[in-house]
């Protein structure tokens, strides 16, 4: 009985459009001091990934909200729960800065 309604669910959802949207990965690079991207477009539930090419330690630092440590020559994590935009920095280097937009589910 819940394999058919689970089975049911499935099928409403693709006959009428609505199909749940699949998390996805957005990178963004650390080079020469910089977030490049400097800005990205995401939704709730993605996984910001930044990459640090430098030889210098950063932060992805939203001030009173969260933040995320990404070591020399490695990279660090966030899985965004925020449904607004949000704008980050690197609490080492405040003049590095970076956006998040929100996109619509």
């Amino acid at each position: 009985m819940l394999r058919r309604h689970l089975w049911m669910v499935a099928v409403s959802a693709l006959t009428t459009g609505i199909v749940p949207a699949r998390a996805e990965t957005a990178t963004v690079t650390i080079e020469k001091m910089m977030f490049s991207p400097a800005e990205i477009s995401a939704r709730p539930g993605d996984t910001i990934e930044w990459i640090n090419k430098d030889i210098l330690a950063h932060t992805a630092t939203v001030k009173g909200d969260w933040e995320v440590v990404i070591p020399p020559g490695k990279s660090g994590s966030f899985v965004l729960k925020a449904t607004t935009s949000v704008d980050y920095y690197c609490r080492f280097h405040p003049n590095m800065k970076g956006r998040i937009s929100m996109s619509a589910q």
